[in-house]
């Protein structure tokens, strides 16, 4: 593996990566166009509850794609198959579950986001009804990490595309034109989603490597291969888990701010996930290498993974790193006009900044090891960070405020990264590659 072919590898994944995002986003920006300002806080509430609840369904993608890069490694085309229909069926059971348990969902997320009461009703309205598409959003996961696997990065990327195309288009029809409010706008990406998965199957079958020839029901529940991805599973679960607690508690900090400073941090964190999506999208191709690596049994390529990882993480980081500290005005006016917010934006930039340095070889690692399913270092590791981010966030703020609370955000993925790092020699003599 090449640096020319890293790279033309990891851009569809970067490009992918960013395009995650935009059904919400698309969505509220369709709301946006409605009459009443309640339209647009239901909709944000509604894709806030789906972002979170999916974000937790995550680890099918990751497992997936390093259980197929493993098989393509392997040459074993049956286990091509199982590795795509096992996760499938574990998606389908859990969509089905979050619809029969769609009423204490919606209740415990409205209790804990609150709102207005127009605004929960709008949500409601949304959430009700796009609920519909979980099985077909979570199997959605499982063919793009299937996809991701087999290296197919560039019908991915299509793919992800004319999905959100498609939900914007469907969204302006039915809400705008049609006139159906949150209803529309609901519909049309619950739409989408089922286009995704009908669409990703079609790239699947006729990518001539999922065969359905070698698919045995006794073997897609033998327990020895089914046990392993449950325990890859669980362990990628509890991952963002951590995270998600981490988060919450920064969250819960920063709504304690003033309005200025809270909308300031707003705008960092959004600066935080694109730098996130980026790195995340370096890290996929990391995991595909390892993987494939692994099935290969070739150490020399498992190596190749960490040395590119390496040189493409840090340079990404850094110029990033830069961007935002040589053009912060030009940055911060994209997002805000408001010359409060901006300012407390570019006063704590540097943090965003140290961010991309502190957190980018972690998610590298992540990359590798989920490549390789052996998930349970990154629990272990993020777990460790999470430890140290709870008194380090409780004292910073008393003394720094602000400022304190991004600094314990960059400790804890500074952390990430010292924790994952750790089981590096301990990963490598686990995947047996002489």
């Amino acid at each position: 593996m090449t640096h020319r072919q890293y790279f033309k590898l990891a851009i569809p994944l970067i490009l992918s990566g960013l395009s995650v995002p935009l059904l919400g986003a698309v969505d509220t920006a369709v709301a946006g166009r409605l009459e009443q300002a309640a339209y647009i806080g239901g909709v944000a509430v509604g894709s806030l509850i789906f972002n979170n609840m999916y974000w937790l369904f995550g680890f099918l993608r990751v497992s997936t794609t390093g259980f197929t890069a493993q098989a393509l490694g392997a040459k074993q085309d049956d286990q091509l198959a199982y590795a795509c229909f096992r996760p499938m069926l574990i998606a389908l059971v859990m969509g089905i579950i979050l619809i029969i348990a769609q009423k204490p969902i919606l209740l415990a997320s409205m209790q804990l986001i609150g709102g207005s009461e127009a605004v929960l009703q709008q949500a409601s309205i949304y959430f009700n009804i796009r609920i519909w598409g979980a099985p077909f959003a979570l199997i959605n996961y499982v063919i793009t990490g299937w996809l991701l696997g087999m290296s197919k990065v560039k019908w991915t990327l299509v793919s992800q595309l004319l999905v959100n195309v498609l939900n914007m288009l469907l969204s302006i029809w039915f809400a705008l034109v049609l006139q159906y409010g949150v209803a529309g706008i609901a519909v049309a990406t619950l739409v989408s989603e089922i286009f995704g998965v009908i669409i990703g199957l079609l790239i699947m079958r006729y990518s001539g490597r999922l065969s359905l020839e070698h698919l045995q029901i006794g073997k897609l529940f033998q327990p020895g291969h089914l046990k392993r991805m449950l325990v890859v599973n669980r362990d990628l679960f509890l991952r963002t888990v951590c995270l998600l607690i981490m988060t919450s508690l920064f969250m819960a900090q920063g709504a304690r701010m003033d309005e200025t400073t809270l909308a300031g941090n707003a705008i960092l964190l959004q600066l935080h996930y694109l730098l996130a999506y980026v790195f995340s999208g370096l890290a996929n191709a990391s995991s595909i290498i390892a993987g494939r690596a692994v099935g290969e049994g070739s150490h020399q390529g498992y190596r190749r993974a960490y040395s590119l990882s390496a040189v493409w993480g840090v340079m990404f980081a850094v110029l990033l790193a830069l961007l935002l500290l040589s053009f912060p005005t030009g940055i911060i006016s994209f997002f805000t006009a408001n010359p409060e917010v901006q300012l407390v934006v570019r006063e704590h930039m540097i943090w965003i900044a140290l961010y991309s340095i502190a957190g980018v070889w972690g998610l590298q690692l992540e990359g590798i090891f989920s490549g390789v399913t052996q998930v349970w270092a990154i629990r272990n590791g993020i777990f460790i960070s999470l430890l140290i981010y709870v008194p380090v966030q409780w004292l910073a703020v008393i003394y720094l405020g602000n400022h304190g609370l991004w600094l314990a955000f960059v400790t804890f993925h500074l952390m990430r990264t010292v924790c994952t790092s750790v089981y590096t020699r301990k990963v490598e003599r686990l995947v047996c590659i002489k």
